[in-house]
């Protein structure tokens, strides 16, 4: 019977080339290591950056504003399992693309997340489309562009859909797919609606309120931007919502909840948080109650 007659110190076979491929592989780790191009590192830059979201003084969206495009708690959706709350947008890279490059993939996939804080990956620029607009104020019907960086410098993607076709679509609905793109085109023009459909004209080109629900509709497409709460997707970040471009109506003609978003600004009491984290004042019905009864004491 055969029996390693060799101590562990012995050098056998291509014991030189081995030798040399840890030196290599070693120094190639510790070269991406120092330029911040590890996987970890760069899904540390998306996850863990935190950003500091625009501030409004006048209570409206401007050109330039930094913000969070939030898909409002619905807890009416029709489905069993779905993800509750608030839904961010996030821009999410695949995973496999993110092994084999040093950049962001372009295109880039996107998703909605529960996640309230301002990083990377969740906040939008609200960015002009013909000419350098920078502090006018946003109007409904206005076209816009929404940018990211993904807490890169070097990098903007900009917020594009396009018609479905058989060998392009999104992933679990089959609908149109909606991603980040680094080229400029018509692509990646929006525009914003009011929600309820009998007012919509009348509020065509008044300013959009910062932290109010609005519709955001692609003007190549004429699709509503919609969140998909019960459909997910497997990311390396965890399980995530699937986003669309498609226009959901009720029985009335009115667009559904998964329509409905917000352009969501920074706390001035805390540059870290939302307007989300904000308490929500009482109810107009509610302080009628409270005086009826006798309870308010202001």
């Amino acid at each position: 019977m055969a029996q390693n007659l060799y101590g562990p110190g012995v050098r056998i076979g291509n014991w030189n080339e081995d030798v040399y491929l840890e030196e290599e592989l070693m120094k190639d780790f510790l070269e991406k290591r120092d330029k911040g191009k590890l996987l970890i590192q760069r899904r540390r830059r998306l996850k863990q950056n935190l950003m500091q979201l625009s501030m409004t003084e006048d209570g409206y969206i401007h050109y330039g504003d930094k913000v969070m495009l939030v898909n409002p708690d619905d807890p009416d959706t029709e489905a069993d399992v779905f993800l509750g709350g608030d839904l961010s947008l996030c821009m999410t890279p695949d995973e496999i693309q993110s092994h084999l490059r040093d950049e962001l993939e372009v295109p880039c996939g996107l998703s909605a997340v529960q996640a309230k804080t301002p990083i990377g990956r969740n906040t939008f620029i609200i960015l002009s489309v013909h000419r350098d607009a920078t502090g006018q104020v946003l109007r409904y019907g206005q076209d816009f562009c929404l940018g990211i960086t993904g807490g890169f410098d070097n990098k903007m993607l900009y917020l594009s859909s396009d018609h479905r076709t058989l060998l392009k679509s999104s992933k679990r609905s089959w609908l149109q797919e909606v991603y980040l793109t680094d080229e400029v085109s018509h692509m990646n023009c929006w525009q914003a609606a009011f929600p309820d459909p009998q007012l919509r004209l009348e509020y065509e080109g008044f300013p959009i309120l910062a932290n109010a629900k609005i519709l955001i509709n692609h003007c190549h497409t004429n699709r509503g931007l919609a969140a998909h709460r019960h459909l997910f997707l497997s990311t390396y970040f965890g399980k995530e919502a699937e986003v669309v471009a498609h226009t959901y109506l009720d029985s009335h003609r009115v667009e559904k909840p998964r329509n409905h978003w917000m352009l969501v600004t920074g706390n001035p009491r805390d540059a870290s948080s939302t307007m989300l984290d904000l308490p929500k004042p009482p109810a107009e019905d509610t302080r009628t109650m409270e005086q009826a009864m006798g309870l308010d004491t202001q």
